[in-house]
C-alpha cells in the first residue's frame, strides 16, 4: 500500500505544479498584451481610432479576456492598474467612456489620483468622445451620495465587468445625470463648460497639474447655499386629556405659578435697558477696579426675623420690598412636595418625559443629517470655536493637579525665604515649612501631592475635602489655596491669573469661580474685596459666584457664633451697607459689579429634619443642629430678593440664587430650589421624581451638571441621568466642579465634553447645544451674551438662535421651543400665555 500513497502524492504534486505554471504564463501574456497596446497607443493615439463597432466589440472581449478573467495581477509583477482604469477601485467617467470604446490608456499618474483632463489631438477628450459613440451614451444608474447636486468628473461609481450591462441613458434627463456626477455634454460630445458660479476653488497646491476639481462634498458649497431650514416635524396631536389628568394638570399649574411667585426678576429686561447695535466685541473694561465717590442714599434698613426689611427713610413706616415670610414659604413648600408625591401625578408626569424622550429619538432618525449639513454651512464655527462656559466649578480647586505642583516647586526654587505662615509661636519660611515636612522640591510629584479623587472618596464626602489639602497637610492648603492668610493670598492670586491667562488664550472657555464667604465674622467681605482688587484679578473671561459652606453646627461648636442669626448678620449687612451707601466699602462696591450669584454648599447627603411651617425664628435657632437644607435656602433666598430689588432699584448689578441641589440627599432640597432659584448645580437626584423631573423642564430650570465630578463621589458615569435629561429637553449644561480632584488636562471643561461625546455618543450638534445653554446659565452681561450667542439670543426659538455664532442648527431650536410649547399648553389645557422672550 505505501508505493500506491507515494505515488498518489508525486502525481498530485506534478498536476498542482502543471496547473500553477500554465496559470501563470497566460496571466503574464495577457499582461504583456495589455502593455504593449498602451505602449502603442500612447505612441501613435491616432492610428489606434477603431474603425467600426465590430473592432470594439472585439476589442473589448480581448480586454475583458486578458484582465477580468485573470483577475489583478501578483505583487511580483508590474502594477498594471495605471494602465487599465485610472488607478484601482473607483473608476469616473473618464474610466468609463475609455471601456466604452474599448481602450487601454496609458497615463502615467500614480494610482488614486483623478485623471488629468487634456484633449488629445483631432478634439478627442479623455472621455472617449468620437463619431460612434458619445459620451453620455452609457451610464450607470447609482444612488446620490449627498443630497448635494453634484459637478464633479471623479464621482466613483460601482464597477462593472461587462459593457452590457451599461444602462444606455439617451432617454434619462439630463438632471438625473448631472446629479450623479456626470458631467454635462454636448451633442457632439465636448464638455461644456460649467458655470463659474458653481466651481469651487482648487483644494490643491499651487501648479497642481490636475487643475480645479470640483467636490461636491465641499464645505464651501454648502456655505453658497441657505441653510436646510426644511425638516420633518412631529406633529403630535394634543390628548384630550380625562378628568384625573385634567386634575394632575391643575395641580402642576398651581406648582409653576408659585415659582413665577418667588423667583426675583428684574423689572427691566436686560436687553430693554441695553440695545446692542454694534455686532463687534465689546471693549474690554478698562478699568475694572476703579471707584467713583457715590453718595449715601435714603435708604434704611434693619434686620427682622432673619430678613432684612428696606424702608425709603428711617422715619418711613411701609415696607419698599416686601418678601414672603417663612411661614407662607414652608406652608407653599409642603404643598409642592405633596404634589410630588401624588401616585396620579407621579404617573403622568413619567409619561410625558417618556414621550418627551422618544420624540427626540424619532427628531433624530429624521433630521439628524439636515442638522449636520447646516452645520456645516454656518464657516467658521464649530465646537471648538463656540462660548462654553464652565457654569459650576470652585474657585480654590481651578487649576489642574499638575499645574498646582509646578506653582509650588517654582515658589520653592525662587522664594524659599519667604515667611508665609505662622504656626506653633513661630513664623515659618515657604523652605522651612517643606523642612518641617521631610520635604524638598525634587521630591515633590503629582501622586505624593494627593490632591486627585480615587476610589476611597466615593460615598465619603469628608475624604474628597480632605484632598484639598496638598500631600494631606492642611498647612500647604492655607499657604496655597487661601486668601486670608499670612501672605494675603498673594500665591493664590498669582496662580489665579496663570489660570485666567489660559482661559483667555483659549478664548472661547468662560468661567464662574465660586468663592467662599463663611459667615464667621463681617470683615470677610472687605477682605475677599481686597484681596480682588489688590491682585487686580479680573478678566473678560470670568465671573465670581459667592459660596456658603452650611457649617453652621461646626461654628456654634466652637463658639464662634451663638445663633443661626449670626451668620445671617455676617453675610447680608455689609452687602446692604455697600449698596446704600457704596463709599462706606468701596472695594466690596466695584467687586459686586463682578459676583453674579450665591451658591450653598456642603454635603447634602447629611441627615436632617424636613421643616415644618412654624419654624424657629434663625435668633432662635441656638442649638447644636444645623438647621435644614430649605431652611438655609429660604433665608439665603429672601435676602437676596430685597438686596436685588434695592440694587436694581439704585441702578446695579443683581445676584442670583444658584445652589447646590439634588447631589445627594432628600427631595425635599430640589422642591426648595423649584419655588426659589434660577438655577441649580447637579440636579442627578431629579431622576428619583418624576414629577419635579418635568416641572424643572416646563420651568426651563438651569442644570450645572458635572458627570465626572458624581462619578468620583456619589454616582457612576453610567448612571448619571444627564443623556435622559438631554434627550427630554431640559435646560443641561456640563461644567467641571474640581479640576483640581477631578481631571487631568489643560482644558477640563473640553475634557469633560469631551468624555461626555464618547460615552453617550452625542453629535457635534448635540456638544453645541449643551455649549449655547452654558452660556444662558451663565451670569455674563447681555452685551457679552450678544456677542457670543447672537443679538436676539433673548427671543425663543429659531428666531433668537444664531447659527454663525452658535453652531446650533435652526432645525434643533425649532423643535425644541415648539415641543416645549407643546408641552406647555398640554399642561395649561391649551390656554397658556408664552411670552416671545425668554426668562432671563
Amino acid at each position: 500500500m505505501e508505493p500506491n500513497i507515494y505515488q498518489l502524492a508525486l502525481a498530485a504534486l506534478f498536476g498542482a505544479s502543471f496547473v500553477a505554471v500554465s496559470g501563470f504564463f497566460m496571466h503574464f501574456k495577457a499582461l504583456n498584451l495589455v502593455l504593449e497596446r498602451g505602449k502603442e497607443r500612447k505612441e501613435n493615439p491616432d492610428a489606434d481610432e477603431p474603425q467600426n463597432q465590430t473592432s470594439v466589440r472585439r476589442r473589448s472581449q480581448v480586454r475583458r479576456k486578458g484582465i477580468d478573467q485573470y483577475g489583478r495581477s501578483p505583487a511580483s509583477l508590474p502594477d498594471a492598474t495605471p494602465f487599465t482604469d485610472g488607478g484601482g477601485g473607483g473608476g469616473g467617467v473618464g474610466a468609463d467612456a475609455g471601456r466604452s470604446n474599448g481602450h487601454v490608456y496609458v497615463d502615467e499618474i500614480p494610482p488614486g489620483l483623478p485623471r488629468l483632463h487634456t484633449p488629445s489631438e483631432g478634439r478627442a477628450s479623455v472621455h472617449g468622445a468620437s463619431s460612434i459613440r458619445k459620451t453620455g451614451s452609457f451610464v450607470r444608474p447609482i444612488s446620490p451620495k449627498s443630497p448635494v447636486a453634484s459637478a464633479s468628473a471623479f464621482e466613483s461609481v460601482e464597477e462593472s465587468d461587462d459593457d452590457d450591462n451599461l444602462t444606455n441613458s439617451e432617454g434619462l434627463d439630463a438632471s438625473y445625470l448631472q446629479a450623479n456626477g456626470d458631467m454635462p455634454a454636448d451633442a457632439n460630445g465636448e464638455q461644456i463648460s460649467m458655470a463659474a458660479s458653481s466651481m469651487i476653488r482648487s483644494h490643491s497646491v499651487s501648479g497642481d497639474l490636475h487643475g480645479v476639481q470640483p467636490d461636491p462634498i465641499a464645505a464651501d458649497i454648502l456655505r453658497k447655499e441657505p441653510e436646510q431650514e426644511t425638516f420633518v416635524r412631529l406633529n403630535v396631536p394634543l390628548e384630550v386629556p380625562t378628568s384625573d389628568e385634567v386634575e394632575a394638570y391643575k395641580c402642576l399649574q398651581e406648582c409653576l405659578e408659585l415659582r413665577k411667585r418667588y423667583v426675583f426678576q428684574e423689572t427691566v429686561a436686560p436687553w430693554e435697558k441695553e440695545v446692542i447695535s454694534d455686532p463687534s466685541t465689546p471693549k474690554p473694561n478698562p478699568e475694572p477696579f476703579a471707584h467713583y465717590p457715590q453718595g449715601k442714599s435714603d435708604h434704611y434698613f434693619e434686620m427682622q426675623d432673619g430678613v432684612v426689611h428696606v424702608f425709603a427713610n428711617k422715619d418711613a413706616k411701609a415696607e419698599l420690598f416686601p418678601v414672603a415670610d417663612a411661614t407662607a414659604f414652608f406652608t407653599d413648600l409642603h404643598h409642592v412636595l405633596k404634589v410630588i408625591a401624588a401616585g396620579n401625578i407621579r404617573t403622568l408626569c413619567h409619561r410625558r418625559l417618556v414621550l418627551l424622550e422618544q420624540k427626540f429619538n424619532l427628531h433624530l432618525m429624521l433630521n439628524a443629517d439636515k442638522e449636520f449639513l447646516a452645520q456645516k454651512s454656518a464657516p467658521h464655527r464649530d465646537f471648538y470655536n463656540v462660548r462654553k462656559v464652565d457654569t459650576h466649578v470652585h474657585h480654590s480647586a481651578c487649576m489642574n493637579q499638575k499645574h498646582l505642583l509646578r506653582f509650588i516647586k517654582s515658589k520653592l526654587r525662587k522664594e524659599p525665604d519667604e515667611v508665609v505662615i505662622f504656626r506653633d509661636g513661630t513664623y515659618l519660611t515657604l523652605k522651612e515649612v517643606f523642612e518641617s515636612l521631610d520635604l524638598t522640591g525634587y521630591d515633590l510629584n503629582v501622586d505624593l501631592l494627593d490632591v486627585h479623587a480615587d476610589k476611597s472618596t466615593f460615598h465619603r464626602f469628608d475624604k474628597f475635602n480632605l484632598k484639598y489639602n496638598p500631600c494631606g497637610q492642611s498647612r500647604l492648603r492655607e499657604i496655597f489655596l487661601k486668601q486670608d492668610n499670612l501672605i494675603q493670598g498673594r500665591f493664590l492670586g498669582e496662580i489665579t491669573k496663570q489660570v485666567f491667562s489660559d482661559l483667555e488664550a483659549s478664548k472661547y472657555q468662560m468661567a464662574e469661580y465660586r468663592i467662599s464667604i463663611y459667615g464667621r465674622k463681617m470683615s470677610e467681605w472687605d477682605q475677599l474685596a481686597s484681596w480682588i482688587v489688590n491682585n487686580d484679578l479680573y478678566s473678560e473671561n470670568v465671573v465670581w459666584l459667592i459660596q456658603l459652606p452650611r457649617l453652621y453646627n461646626i461654628y456654634k461648636d466652637m463658639g464662634i457664633v451663638t445663633s443661626f442669626q449670626n451668620i445671617l448678620d455676617n453675610i447680608f449687612i455689609p452687602l446692604f451697607e455697600a449698596t446704600v451707601d457704596p463709599d462706606s466699602h468701596p472695594q466690596l462696591h466695584v467687586f459686586l459689579k463682578q459676583v453674579v450669584g450665591f451658591d450653598l454648599v456642603d454635603d447634602e447627603s447629611k441627615p436632617e429634619r424636613r421643616p415644618t411651617k412654624h419654624m424657629p425664628t434663625p435668633a432662635q435657632w441656638t442649638n447644636a443642629f444645623n438647621p435644614a437644607f430649605s431652611y438655609y435656602v429660604y433665608y439665603c433666598y429672601a435676602n437676596l430678593y430685597v438686596l436685588n430689588k434695592l440694587r436694581e432699584s439704585k441702578g446695579m448689578t443683581t445676584i442670583t440664587l444658584r445652589p447646590h441641589s439634588g447631589e445627594a440627599g432628600d427631595i425635599d432640597h430640589l422642591a426648595a430650589t423649584f419655588l426659589t432659584c434660577h438655577s441649580i448645580a447637579h440636579g442627578i437626584n431629579l431622576r428619583k421624581s418624576p414629577v419635579l423631573q418635568y416641572l424643572y423642564y416646563l420651568a426651563q430650570i438651569g442644570l450645572a451638571m458635572s458627570p465626572l465630578s458624581n462619578n468620583s463621589l456619589f454616582l457612576d458615569y453610567h448612571r448619571n441621568p444627564f443623556p435622559v435629561f438631554f434627550l427630554r429637553g431640559l435646560n443641561v449644561s456640563l461644567s467641571t466642579d474640581d479640576p483640581l480632584q477631578i481631571h487631568l488636562t489643560k482644558e477640563p471643561l473640553v475634557e469633560e465634553y469631551s468624555i461626555a461625546a464618547s460615552v453617550w455618543k452625542l453629535s457635534a450638534c448635540d456638544l453645541c447645544e449643551i455649549a449655547r445653554n452654558s452660556v444662558y446659565q451663565s451670569g455674563f452681561s447681555h452685551a457679552l451674551k450678544s456677542h457670543w450667542i447672537g443679538k436676539d439670543y433673548y427671543k425663543r426659538g429659531p428666531d433668537g438662535n444664531d447659527i454663525h455664532k452658535t453652531n446650533v442648527p435652526h432645525i434643533r431650536v425649532e423643535f425644541r421651543d415648539t415641543i416645549w410649547k407643546e408641552e406647555m399648553q398640554q399642561v395649561y389645557l391649551g390656554k397658556a400665555v408664552i411670552s416671545d422672550e425668554v426668562v432671563p
